[in-house]
Order: structure tokens, then sequence, then C-alpha cells
């Protein structure tokens, strides 16, 4: 073990240095801070300057200005840039840019370490490489938004509750490390509270199922009570500030992000739910509106379908008059969304079946199974070779590579539930304390993918959040292996 030790140490380190050079070419040709980066930016600054949770906007007079607050953003990402406009300079986003890659090489580090302790040396070193070379987790280091560090506190979270578990399940470090990484991942996106429900669960069952504790349940259940009480402690004082400023009981964001009072049209938002299903329509369609024009041709056929050719044509002809209107103000007023509005009714109508399950499910495969282009110069159409052949190829083997990391991933969690589950004969006591993680880890695969098919922007982004947990069921593909004395079946070196 010993001379095996330098060994492993060097090609770790050659890992991470290929996971670094990777991070920075991204960063230097891909760079990305636009849109939510810089309202992110911008509370930030606010915050820095005024020490005001909010935006900065031009006052009644010339040269005066006034502070709006606002609670569409959790405080989180803004709280991570500010402390790097601090300490590297104003809108230095390149530096946080740079804090980013060093945040995402801590989380191929857990997870290389959470895949040792689960499957072996030989798997630690494995999904180590396997996420430090992940293109698609690497490629967003170079976007000012959140999901970098959302992958940091989802990796750091899995590894901490391995960690508490073979300390005892009790009031121990680790058990305080799990807390502040679920807060902080919640104050980064609201929807991370589903990690938490993820995870909190599994870890009572741990701390009241071994034998010792079961004739004290209480006593053994207050550990995880209280790091729950922790994670939602730094919501308090969000939640009353929200209370005290906008008299509303808001302890998350807003799902359409509009602060209390603001003008809300549904209408169009419901037309875009009729139809909508890839990236591209998000990018062409729904953010640009209210602001930018927007061409009538990129809507796709079934946004007109109504079921006979003559109302289609008629559908048709009444959208393209509706955008016409639109695209001479480039405003969403409150007449043009209830004409949105009025459409929605029709195709809902035509097509209820599609509008309230097959366009979920479309959805979300479209944002798990799409090429992860959307931060690179690649066509949104990226599948018409015609009018961009190497776009198109190099789009086709991403999407490849994409569904590789899907397809290994689900093979490893299944060779993994298979030993805990299946072979009690080869089943240690140490891997059936890892049970429960097993647990934690799946749920917080399938409460997003329930999450996801409520929502109605398909960003390929959202089906980041799998990434870190797909790194370590890698690595069940490569657990070492010994022969059992007693038996001579196969058995799982899981502490490594």
């Amino acid at each position: 073990m010993n001379s095996e030790r330098p060994r492993f140490w060097l090609w770790a380190g050659a890992a991470l240095v290929a996971g670094l050079l990777l991070r920075l070419w991204f960063v230097g040709y891909m760079a990305r801070v636009a849109g939510d980066s810089l309202v992110y930016g911008d509370l930030a600054k606010t915050w820095l300057q005024h020490g005001f949770y909010g935006f900065v906007e031009n006052g009644p007079t010339p040269g005066s200005i006034e502070l709006r607050p606002t609670l569409i953003r959790l405080p989180g990402y803004p709280l991570f840039l500010a402390a790097c406009f601090r300490i590297f300079g104003m809108e230095n986003y390149r530096a946080a840019l740079f804090v980013q890659v060093a945040a995402d090489l801590v989380s191929c580090c857990l997870a290389g370490a959470l895949a040792g302790r689960l499957f072996g040396h030989h798997a630690r070193l494995l999904v180590l490489w396997i996420a430090a070379l992940c293109p698609f987790t690497a490629n967003y280091t170079s976007v000012a938004l959140a999901e970098t560090l959302v992958f940091t506190t989802i990796a750091l979270a899995f590894y901490a509750f391995a960690r508490w578990q073979d300390a005892g399940l009790g009031y121990n470090r680790w058990l305080w490390v799990i807390a502040a990484a679920l807060a902080y991942s919640i104050l980064l996106r609201p929807e991370q509270g589903l990690l938490a429900a993820a995870i909190m669960p599994p870890m009572l069952w741990a701390a009241l199922a071994t034998r010792a504790r079961r004739s004290r349940p209480l006593y053994s259940a207050m550990p995880v009570v209280a790091a729950a009480l922790c994670v939602i402690l730094p919501l308090v004082p969000w939640t009353i500030r929200n209370e005290r400023i906008f008299h509303v009981f808001q302890p998350l964001a807003p799902r359409d992000a509009n602060d209390p009072g603001e003008l809300s049209l549904p209408g169009f938002g419901r037309w875009y739910d009729t139809w909508a299903i890839d990236f591209a329509s998000v990018d062409e369609i729904g953010w640009p509106m209210d602001g930018e024009p927007i061409a009538f041709t990129a809507l796709p056929a079934r946004a007109f379908d109504a079921g006979t050719p003559a109302a289609t044509e008629d559908l048709r002809r009444r959208t393209a008059a509706l955008f016409a209107d639109y695209n001479v103000t480039l405003t969403l007023t409150p007449e043009i969304d209830a004409r949105f509005d009025a459409l929605a009714t029709e195709l809902i109508r035509v097509h209820p079946v599609r509008y309230y399950f097959g366009l979920h499910i479309a959805r979300m495969l479209d944002m798990a199974l799409r090429p992860r282009t959307e931060t690179m110069p690649i066509a949104d159409e990226w599948w018409q070779w015609s009018a961009h052949p190497g776009q198109t190829a190099f789009a086709a083997a991403y999407a490849a590579l994409n569904l590789a990391y899907f397809a290994l991933a689900f093979a490893g969690f299944s060779a993994w539930r298979r030993r805990a589950w299946r072979s009690p004969n080869t089943t240690g006591p140490d891997q059936r304390a890892y049970r429960e993680l097993a647990v934690a880890m799946a749920a917080s695969i399938v409460l997003r993918a329930i999450l996801l098919l409520f929502i109605d922007n398909s960003e390929p982004r959202y089906t980041l959040e799998f990434f870190p947990v797909f790194f370590v069921w890698m690595g069940a593909l490569f657990a070492a292996t010994s022969q059992s004395p007693s038996t001579g079946r196969t058995a799982v070196d899981l502490r490594g």
C-alpha cells in the first residue's frame, strides 16, 4: 500500500491539473456574464456600496438615486459575488470565475473521496478523473451563475453524510457540515430545499435504525432535528425582512421572479406552455418577450395546431397578427397578454393531454438529454445539418457524451443497489451502513426530476445538479473486489 500511495497522488494530481486546464480554457474562451449574472452582480454591488439588498435606480431629480428593495433572488450567490468584489475589486467577475474553478475542483475531490469510501481506492481515482474531465460541469465555472457553488454543496453534503455515519450518527463535526452545506445550497437556489428533503429523512432513519438507539428514539433523533433547524435558520431573517418590507410571507424566492406589487401578465406564459419544449424556444421566444423583437417564423408548427386544417390556418393567422402588433412596441401590454391568454385557452381545449402531461415530460427530457452547448457559439437548432454541419457534428457528439454519463451513472447505481440489497451473504456491515446514503442520493435525483416536470423554461443547466451524484454512482462500476473466504463469492471493499 505504501508503495502505491505516491503513484496514487501522482495520478490524482494529474487529474486535478487536467481539470484545472479544462476549466481555465472555458473561463478564457467561453466566459459569460449576462442576464441573471448581472442581476446577481447588481445586488452584490448595492449590498457593498449601500449596505442594502436591492437595486440602485435613478431618483426623481437629476443625479439622485433611489434604492429599491427586492426579493426576486436569494442572497447566497450575491453574497459570494460581494465577497469576491470586496477582495478582488468591484465588478471583477473574472476573479469570481477563478474562485468557481477552485470550488468545482473541490467538488471533484469530494466526489472521488466519497466514491473511495463506498467502492474502494481504485474507484476513488477513476471518479476523480471522470469528474475533473466532465466538460458540462467545467463549462459552468465560466458562467457567473450559482450552479458551480450548488455542485459543491451537493458533493459536500453527501460526503459529509457518509462521514457522519462513520463517526457514529451523533453530534459530531460532520453533522454541522451537512447542515451548513444544505443551508447554503438553499440560499444559492430555492429549489435546493429538495436536497434537504432528500437527505434529512434517510439521516433520521439511520439515526433511529441501529439497535442500540431503538430504545431511545427521541434522544437518537435529536442530532438530526438540530441539523434540520440549522438548515432553515438562515431563512428566518430573510423571511422576516420580506415580511417587514413587502408584507408577504416569502421564505424563498418567488417562482415568477416578480416583486410584490409588480404587474403580473401570465397570459403569455400560459400560451408559451401550450407548445414550448426545447431550449431554442426559451432562447428565441421566451427570454426576448417584453423588450426585444421576436420572429414569428421561430414558432414550431405545434404552436398553431388547432385540430383541423381550417382551424390551424385561422390560429396561425391570428398568432402572426399578434406577433406583428407586439413587434411594433416591443412591450407586453395587458391587451396583448390577454390575446395570448385567449390563444392558450384554445390550444388547451384542443390538446389537453399534450398540455397537462406530454409537454411536461418532453421538456424534462430535453433538459436532461439536449447537447449542453447553450453557453457556446452553437446554433440553438443544432440539428440543422445543412445550415452548419460542423456545429451539428459537435453537438451530436456532446449529446452522445451526455447520454453516456447518464447511462453509466444509472448502471453504477444499479450495481451498487444489487450489492447492498440483493447479496446478503456478501454484504458487510459497512455496506449496510451506507444504504441510507444510497436512498438519499437516489431521492435527490427523483425529487429534482419531479420538480423539472413543472418548469416551463427547459434550460439544460437545471439538470446539471444530477452530475455530482452521477460521478459517485459511476464509481460502483470500478468497485474493488476480493474473494470472501467463507463463501467464495465476490465481496466489495467499501472503505477503500
